[in-house]
């Protein structure tokens, strides 16, 4: 039940232990539904990200090759679900700030803090890739006004994205990467980004993805890693990626076990709704589909 292992019967626990049988059987009916949707679609190899369990398994020939402890989005910062695929990755990474988070975080920030640039490692540019010196800009008048700048942290161990990112390119701008935020992996309930997904070891899964790659090896990426260069490493064959929200599901090595998580996006009770909804039959979209083949 993904419930931490404390030996005390808490609140959580009580929680548990009181859910009716029937809910458990309306959240296996979600998520089967769920399991529907991808059926006609997966691939023998795959990144899956689960939201709900807060775990990335790499799969390879239908066999669990390696997984890790995640990090996903706020709930009022959701990880998005979708397909992508993973192209290429990038070692000691730049961040440039996203304007969500520039507005919302990072000016107010500055504003309350004139040497929060400099502590982050952070510079002002132009998206021409031009220094500004932060002392010459009028911060108080944004985030009202469009920011005319852009904000980009310097490689290094408090980068944002740690000392690796790995990307599938979507329309959401979410990615996997590293983070400086490693005590946070040790919560149970880990939604603390801004809905990319935080992995917790990921230079482990950067030597799985690149094994039989150009002679890459650990002990060649953690060379290049301390070197401090930022490389772009891109993938001899795309992976898939997905990005999933399960919360019941049967375990990948023992599939008589099953799991249950909490609903942290509260995404449950919408899919149910409609499962108890029942059928709908559309007229006007038959009658479209005749009129086309016509």
């Amino acid at each position: 039940h993904g419930l931490e292992e404390d030996g005390l019967i808490g609140k959580g626990t009580i929680a548990t232990l009181n859910s009716p049988v029937e809910d458990k059987i309306d959240q296996i009916r979600v998520n089967l539904e769920r399991l529907r949707w991808i059926l006609d679609v997966a691939s023998p190899d795959y990144i899956l990200i689960n939201i709900a369990r807060f775990r990335a398994n790499y799969v390879l020939n239908n066999k669990l090759i390696w997984y890790g402890r995640v990090q996903v989005g706020k709930p009022y910062r959701q990880t998005p679900i979708f397909e992508a695929y993973l192209k290429y990755m990038v070692v000691n990474p730049t961040w440039t700030v996203p304007p969500t988070i520039l507005k919302k975080d990072v000016i107010p920030a500055i504003k309350r803090d004139p040497g929060y640039l400099q502590k982050k490692n952070m510079k002002v540019i132009t998206h021409n890739g031009k220094i500004v010196d932060p002392g010459a800009i009028n911060w108080s008048q944004y985030p009202a006004k469009k920011f005319p700048y852009a904000i980009r942290q310097d490689p290094g161990p408090s980068n944002a994205l740690g000392r690796i990112k790995f990307i599938f390119p979507n329309k959401h701008f979410v990615f996997l990467h590293d983070t400086p935020s490693k005590g946070l992996f040790g919560r149970t309930e880990r939604t603390f980004s801004s809905g990319c997904i935080r992995v917790e070891n990921p230079f482990d899964l950067a030597e799985e993805l690149l094994r039989d790659q150009d002679n890459w090896n650990r002990k060649k990426i953690d060379e290049l890693v301390k070197s401090k260069k930022t490389k772009t490493i891109y993938m001899k064959d795309q992976l898939p990626v997905y990005m999933l929200y399960f919360t019941a599901f049967p375990d990948i090595e023992m599939e008589d076990t099953m799991h249950f998580r909490k609903d942290v996006y509260d995404r449950d009770n919408r899919v149910l709704s409609q499962l108890d909804a029942g059928f709908k039959y559309l007229q006007k979209h038959e009658n479209r589909i005749m009129e086309r083949k016509q």
